[in-house]
């Protein structure tokens, strides 16, 4: 049995039996438990929800995880070894999309789109303050810091480039681009931007303080929530320490209605869904397909991370 564990959209559902075909994937919503069908699964497609260890060990049958995407901090990979199942990503398939909504991230809290929307809405669009104008900007002219240097990143540099910024990276190791390699604490320092693109491991997580940014700044995170310490993030928002922040991930999620987040007119939020297009969707159950089939006829899995 493949089972796609997550709140699948029509155009998703029509994705995933376009190329595994109709009915030989079993859609299990991201809220529900797989407890009634664990014990005969065997290749699981995996978006958000955790992979326990305590499911791993309920599922006798289970031989793949495939994740759609590229983040594999939410799988049990320790038991994944432990009980012989293979861990499979796909890097590359949603960068194009995690880039372009990193760049509207940092578009919309530059020009502050959502703020100047709502009050357009309201019929008060030509009578803000004056002196509201006074904090928008542009790309142009900022030095904008890429942590991390992947496929995302990769495809953001040349863009801002081109739009007149200044493209700084740091990464594990430097790579042979002309853009300048800076270490993270430079990059936190001194940016204007600063967009998270690097994995969530033990050695990442916190190492993003925004009260460390340079004031004014923007912080982008559309890779993970738990990089960034939040509590310092809402401080950094609220006193205006940050010209203000586009998230699309969080440390916990979903965001709880309490969330001080919420409240900070400078924070633009997005609930997880850089990486998610029609075009990744394609692209990944390309892949998840292309997986399963090597498992059947025993061939070497693409991008096994277990």
């Amino acid at each position: 049995m493949i089972v796609l564990h997550a709140r699948p959209s029509p155009g998703f559902r029509a994705a995933v039996d376009s190329i595994f075909g109709s009915g030989v994937v079993t859609h299990v919503d991201e809220a529900e438990p797989l407890d009634s069908v664990a014990p005969d699964i065997t290749t699981l497609l995996h978006v958000l929800t955790p992979v326990t260890s305590e499911f791993i060990a309920s599922a006798p049958k289970l031989k793949l995880i495939q994740k759609i995407g590229v983040g594999v901090n939410t799988i049990a990979l320790d038991a994944a070894r432990d009980n012989d199942v293979a861990v499979c990503n796909m890097p590359g398939t949603n960068s194009q999309a995690v880039a372009e909504m990193a760049l509207s991230l940092m578009m919309a809290v530059l020009r502050r789109t959502c703020f100047f929307d709502a009050r357009t809405r309201g019929g008060e669009g030509w009578t803000a303050d004056p002196s509201e104008l006074d904090n928008v900007g542009e790309i142009a002219g900022r030095t904008v810091g890429l942590v991390g240097f992947g496929n995302s990143a990769q495809r953001l540099a040349p863009v801002l480039e081109a739009l007149g910024a200044k493209v700084v990276y740091t990464a594990r190791s430097q790579h042979d681009v002309h853009y300048e390699y800076w270490p993270l604490d430079r990059i936190v320092a001194e940016c204007d931007i600063v967009s998270l693109h690097m994995p969530l491991t033990e050695e990442t997580r916190g190492a993003i303080d925004p009260l460390a940014m340079k004031t004014g700044a923007v912080l982008v995170n559309t890779a993970r929530g738990e990089l960034v310490a939040e509590e310092r993030l809402v401080e950094a928002l609220a006193s205006g320490h940050l010209r203000g922040a586009g998230l699309d991930v969080f440390m916990n999620e979903p965001l709880a209605p309490s969330d001080p987040l919420l409240t900070l007119p400078n924070a633009l939020l997005a609930p997880h869904i850089a990486w998610l297009t029609p075009e990744t969707l394609s692209r990944s159950m390309g892949v998840a397909y292309e997986n399963h089939r090597r498992l059947l006829a025993g061939e070497p899995l693409l991008h096994q991370v277990v």
